[in-house]
């Protein structure tokens, strides 16, 4: 079992924010996601948060994998979690 001292994110990991071309605010799934921001963990997800609730779900971090916390890919509502939780790691 893991307590919060076991728990470690690094934020200045390389990131990339990435978005799905959209038609009516649904993913469009004959294409794939483009580059909007490069940068650190913690520079993706303070832009991702940026983005206008309703449209987040089009959005994803791509980063390298820490587990057992973080994927390669995270999706719209592991980063609103981690947003959340960043000043506690």
């Amino acid at each position: 079992m893991m307590d919060a001292n076991d728990i470690h994110i690094r934020f200045d990991a390389p990131a990339m924010l990435r978005k799905w071309p959209s038609i009516n605010n649904e993913r469009r799934a004959d294409r794939s996601t483009y580059l909007l921001a490069e940068g650190t963990l913690d520079d993706c997800i303070r832009e991702f948060m940026t983005r206008p609730e309703a449209t987040r779900h089009l959005y994803e971090i791509h980063t390298a994998p820490q587990p057992p916390l973080l994927t390669k890919v995270l999706s719209a509502d592991h980063i609103t979690e981690l947003a959340r939780f960043r000043s506690f790691l």
